[in-house]
Parts: structure tokens; sequence; C-alpha cells
């Protein structure tokens, strides 16, 4: 028996975001969307505008950045291939050449949890990915007093 068949009963597929390549944490937006949004700054005359002026006001930014990270509780735990970091800007998972940053607005949830000498931590985004990571610690005792180390970071930072 022959089937027919019918083209005008193809399901549309969904067409993907804006940019399919952005991965939350991992990738930079891109650098056209950002221009398109930004809009014209005011010109400025060479009289108006001091260079040492300019360098203060970068220096007075990165030392208030500064004073953020060192404000409150903060968590690294490393080995020979990667390093799991938090602190107030958020959580970093780097593995050999690979990092994701992830800003705490970013994290829908985390789980910490130890395995023998390991760390294992897996950070949730709220579009339903997931990114696991985890260091090796020298022994079973190091590996828990990095979860609860982390764990207060967490209860410091992060909003359920």
């Amino acid at each position: 028996m022959e089937q027919p068949i019918d083209t005008q009963k193809v399901t549309p597929v969904d067409a993907a975001g804006p940019d399919p390549a952005f991965v939350p944490g991992l990738t930079p937006p891109r650098k056209e969307a950002d221009e398109a949004a930004r809009e014209p700054e005011p010109e400025e005359s060479d009289a108006e505008s001091d260079p040492e002026s300019d360098t203060e006001v970068e220096s007075d930014a990165e030392a208030g950045a500064e004073d953020a990270k060192a404000d409150g509780p903060a968590f690294s735990a490393s080995d020979r291939r990667g390093s799991i970091t938090a602190d107030a800007t958020g959580i970093v998972l780097q593995l050999d050449d690979q990092e994701a940053e992830f800003r705490w607005d970013e994290v829908g949830a985390v789980e910490v949890g130890t395995s023998r000498r390991r760390l294992t931590v897996t950070v949730h985004t709220p579009d339903s990915r997931w990114y696991p990571n985890d260091v090796e610690a020298p022994d079973k005792a190091r590996a828990q007093a990095w979860a609860d180390e982390l764990d207060k970071v967490l209860d410091a930072y992060f909003e359920d």
C-alpha cells in the first residue's frame, strides 16, 4: 500500500534564541549586541579631559571590586587539574584550560558532594543546564572540610 507524502503536515521546528552560541557563564555575549544596545556617548573636548583623573577613577573602581571580594566569606579549592572558587561575585569552575564563571544571579542551584577524596560541585542554571566540576583533596577529611567551607559561602551569598 502506498503512503502519500504530504509536505503540508510537516511541523515547524522552533528556532533557536537570538544567539544560539551563548551559554551563560561560559561565553560572553557578542559584542555586536552590546554595541547596538549602547547609546552614543557625548564627545568631550580635549580641555575637559584629564588623563590623570581617568586613571584615578579606574583604580577606585578596581579597589571597590577588590573590597567587595574581601568583605564576605570566600572559598577556594584546587588540585593539579582544576579549581573551584566562590566569593561575593559568584562561582568560578576551572578544569585544565576551560573556565566557567557564574554570577550569583545566574545560579539556580548548587549541589555539593564528597566522595572519598573528591569534592564535587555542580552549578545548575535557571535554563536547566548544569556544570559539574570536582577537585581532589589530599585526604578525605580535607574534602569534607572544603564542603563545609563552601556551604558557609553559599549560605552567605546564595538566595534560595
